[in-house]
């Protein structure tokens, strides 16, 4: 099967999957939303500007996770600290992540592919590395599976460009699979993933020059 028709295909079970699995957990994403709002309040949803597809930006939704407490001088608390209670549990089992589905269906992501990051990340990125946007972005990808939040940035990026130069459907399937006991056990959630590395740009500041 040449690659165009399996990137056809590709689109396909995307969408079928996502129809699939969103109807199938509209309970779990109903009850969920209630008890953000009786914990954190309005708004329910976390909307965020990714680069996509050919550098392309849209909104990412998630469940939101996190109060929005500040400290004396206004500055938002550490993740680890607004994230608890509902928000620490959508996050260990990635329900916060099942909005996404919508983003699959509307053509913004795909089901496997690198994570959508920051649109400010993009002058940080090596030549090489701009490579990621030659796929639509991913809900889970090859770095995900290989060490999730634990993975310094040069290693996720170079994860992401191998999936990119690999890709195939067999591919996708294997990372679905081992996707899937990663979230079952809640291998590599991290509830402050600021705490345990730098932004891509803020590290990339410290030892290169935007491109």
């Amino acid at each position: 099967m040449s690659k165009s028709v399996q990137r056809r295909v590709k689109r396909v079970l995307d969408v079928v999957t996502a129809l699939v699995v969103l109807t199938l957990a509209a309970p779990v994403i109903a009850v969920a939303s209630l008890l953000i709002q009786i914990q954190l309040g309005a708004p329910v949803f976390f909307v965020q500007e990714r680069c996509g597809w050919r550098k392309k930006p849209f909104k990412i939704m998630k469940l939101r996770t996190m109060s929005d407490e500040r400290d004396a001088d206004g500055n938002l608390l550490p993740d680890s600290i607004r994230c608890r209670g509902i928000g620490r549990v959508l996050r260990r089992l990635s329900i916060d992540e099942l909005p996404q589905l919508v983003n699959v269906i509307k053509g913004d992501l795909s089901l496997v592919g690198p994570r959508p990051l920051l649109t400010r990340y993009n002058a940080w990125y090596t030549e090489r590395e701009r490579r990621r946007f030659e796929v639509r972005p991913g809900i889970t990808g090859l770095a995900q599976i290989s060490g999730r939040n634990g993975l310094p940035w040069n290693e996720r990026l170079a994860l992401d460009v191998r999936y990119v130069d690999e890709w195939s459907l067999w591919l996708d399937l294997r990372i679905l699979v081992a996707t899937i006991g990663k979230v079952s056990r809640a291998n590599g959630v991290a509830l402050d993933p600021g705490a345990e590395m730098l932004d891509l740009d803020k590290e990339r500041q410290l030892t290169c020059t935007p491109s």
